[in-house]
């Protein structure tokens, strides 16, 4: 039995083979992950019900494998209806995960809503993981670091 708390095969696979630099999407369950994705990604499907698995369960699971160089969240345009409602909860949660994993360091940073599709289009993509949360804005994007022990 493996001793990270990821166990996911097809995930292991695509993470093992990435490098420094390689993009991650962890996408809730409103991202168009069958259009919006990379040339090179692979689509990982973990959208069982609404609600399971969530982009927070999948995001502990991922750092628990993986070193990171950056964690950016899909940001808020400011004329969509959801912009008056401040930062969504799921950002809240990821930072939380963050400080308990260790990658306190490593800053959640918003970036526009089309600079985010961009990123997840581009060569760098290797995985999108499709949850099922129904969050609103819960999308997060790793780009992978180094391993340093």
């Amino acid at each position: 039995m493996l001793k990270t708390t990821l166990t996911h095969p097809e995930i292991l696979r695509v993470l093992a083979r990435a490098g420094h630099h390689a993009k991650i999407l962890i996408a809730d369950g409103h991202y168009p992950a069958s259009t919006k994705r990379g040339p090179h990604a692979e689509l990982v499907s973990l959208n069982l019900t609404p609600g399971v698995v969530t982009c927070a369960q999948a995001l502990r699971a991922v750092l628990s494998a993986v070193s990171i160089d950056a964690i950016n969240t899909m940001g808020i345009p400011a004329d969509d209806a959801y912009a008056s409602h401040g930062e969504p909860p799921a950002w809240k949660e990821f930072r939380t995960i963050l400080d308990q994993t260790g990658n306190a360091a490593r800053k959640l940073e918003p970036i526009s809503k089309w600079d985010f599709y961009a990123a997840v289009e581009s060569k760098d993509h290797v995985l999108t993981i499709q949850t099922a949360d129904t969050a609103l804005w819960a999308n997060v994007l790793l780009t992978i670091g180094v391993r340093t022990s």
